[in-house]
C-alpha cells in the first residue's frame, strides 16, 4: 500500500521557484501521511519520544508561522503535543491556511537576500533564503519521521 506523497518539484530557474517548489512537495509528503490515520493511532507516540503523526503536523505548522509570519511560539517542547480537541481535518486545515499564508509572503519577497519576518523584539531575522533552505531540511527531516510512524501504523510508504 502506498500513501501518495509525491509531486515533482519545480525545475524553474528561478531560485525561488526551485526552493518553494522542492518545499511545497514535503509539505504535500506530510499532510498525505496524516490522511486517512484514524484515531487513536494518529495521536499515539510510534516511538519512546511520543512523536505522533497529528504532533508532527501542528509541530509544522507552528514552525511556519514562527519563520514564515513572524509569530511568537509558546514553549517550543509543546509544540509536538495535539490537544484533546485537536483532529486530522482540524490540524491538517490549520497547516493548509498556514502554508498558504507563508507562501504570500514569500511571494511577496522581492529579494531572498532581504530578512524574513521575525516575532516583536527579536532583532532582524535571517534572509528569506535562510529560512527556505531551513523549512526545506525541517519539513524533510519530520516528512521522514512521518514515513516511518505511518509505516507502522498500517503499513503504507511513500516514495
Amino acid at each position: 500500500m502506498s500513501a501518495e506523497d509525491t509531486r515533482a518539484p519545480s525545475t524553474a530557474p528561478d531560485e525561488k521557484a526551485v526552493l518553494l517548489g522542492c518545499l511545497d512537495q514535503l509539505r504535500d509528503a506530510v499532510a498525505a501521511k496524516v490522511t486517512g490515520v484514524p484515531e487513536p493511532q494518529v495521536r499515539t507516540g510510534g516511538v519512546p519520544s511520543g512523536t505522533n503523526l497529528l504532533g508532527l503536523v501542528r509541530h509544522l505548522a507552528i514552525v511556519e508561522r514562527f519563520y514564515f509570519l513572524g509569530e511568537e511560539v509558546g514553549p517550543w517542547h509543546t509544540t509536538m503535543r495535539p490537544s484533546a480537541e485537536d483532529t486530522v481535518e482540524s490540524v491538517l486545515a490549520d497547516y493548509r491556511r498556514t502554508v498558504e499564508r507563508a507562501n504570500h509572503v514569500i511571494d511577496a519577497c522581492p529579494d531572498l537576500t532581504l530578512p524574513a519576518p521575525r516575532p516583536p523584539g527579536r532583532g532582524p531575522g535571517p534572509s528569506m533564503r535562510w529560512v527556505l533552505v531551513h523549512m526545506i531540511e525541517e519539513t524533510g527531516r519530520h516528512a521522514g519521521h512521518a514515513d516511518i510512524l505511518r509505516e507502522r501504523i498500517d503499513g503504507s510508504t511513500g516514495h
